[in-house]
């Protein structure tokens, strides 16, 4: 996966110098996007298939999606137009909102493993654990040195993941604070979309360079060969949805799933039914 051209290299990060309306490694406009998007709808959908087979016949493999970003970023039309190309049945959605009493009261990746994808699924979070190393930075839900606790954490976790047959595939959905104020806006000027809104949202975004340097801090912090992140140009959703599609559509086909080898002999159990008395 070294060759993406969103792929983040090593070292400080510094996200304005990364365009967000940008389409690399794409010439086409939008009508092109969505057909090159869907062109992919078959290969993984058979890719996914055979990760699930796998999975059910007793292989560890799995693959976790993880979806960061600011609010109006795409989360949920990555959701929609990318991950539903598979199959539903073989895919774990989670959406990690603020944890709840329970959750407190533990370790702050303890509801993480508990949302981890099944083997030969995969898993995709809408948000996850980096939130706590993002908001709680940000609103200063922990102290500092409990903040610089979890990267650490975060890193032996997923190189915990990796090595029990995980993959991780990090896209953090990089928009501008212009491209945000104008989704907003489109939120406010539809009665159907009034639900997506909520007043605390400009409240956030008034913490935008803020939040931008704890992305620019988490993302060097736990961008590691096991699990790097990708920063994927999201001005553009057709070209959010495709480079991600992309990404899953290689990450699955290097992991080169196989349909599991039977445990019976088909020859004679086409021979058993072929030969079996009428049922009725």
């Amino acid at each position: 996966m070294t060759g993406y051209p969103f792929r983040l290299q090593p070292g400080p990060v510094d996200l304005s110098s990364i365009e967000t309306n940008a389409s690399p490694g794409f010439k086409g406009g939008k009508k092109k996007g969505k057909a090159a998007l869907f062109a992919l709808g078959d290969e993984l959908s058979d890719l996914q298939e055979r990760l699930f087979a796998q999975g059910r016949s007793g292989s560890r493999r799995r693959l976790l999606l993880v979806l960061q970003g600011m609010d109006t970023s795409g989360k949920g039309g990555v959701l929609r137009h990318t991950v539903g190309l598979v199959d539903p049945q073989g895919v774990g959605i989670t959406s990690f909102k603020a944890p709840t009493e329970e959750e407190r009261e533990h370790d702050f990746l303890w509801r993480i493993r508990r949302a981890l994808p099944e083997a030969g699924y995969i898993g995709v979070f809408d948000r996850s654990h980096y939130e706590d190393v993002l908001i709680a930075r940000v609103r200063e839900l922990a102290d500092a040195e409990e903040i610089e606790r979890r990267y650490t954490a975060i890193n032996d976790f997923e190189r915990e993941l990796v090595d029990g047959g995980t993959t991780i595939v990090k896209c953090m959905l990089h928009i501008s604070a212009d491209e945000q104020k104008e989704r907003l806006l489109a939120r406010l000027d539809k009665p159907s979309k009034h639900w997506k809104y909520h007043p605390s949202d400009i409240d956030e975004r008034g913490q935008w360079p803020r939040y931008r340097e704890a992305y620019e801090i988490a993302l060097e912090k736990t961008n590691t060969e096991h699990a790097p992140w990708f920063v994927i140009p999201s001005g553009k959703k057709w070209y959010r949805n495709l480079a991600i599609g992309r990404l899953l559509h290689d990450t699955l086909r290097h992991m080169d799933p196989e349909w599991p080898k039977a445990d019976f002999d088909a020859e004679v159990e086409k021979k058993r039914l072929t030969d079996e008395a009428p049922l009725s």
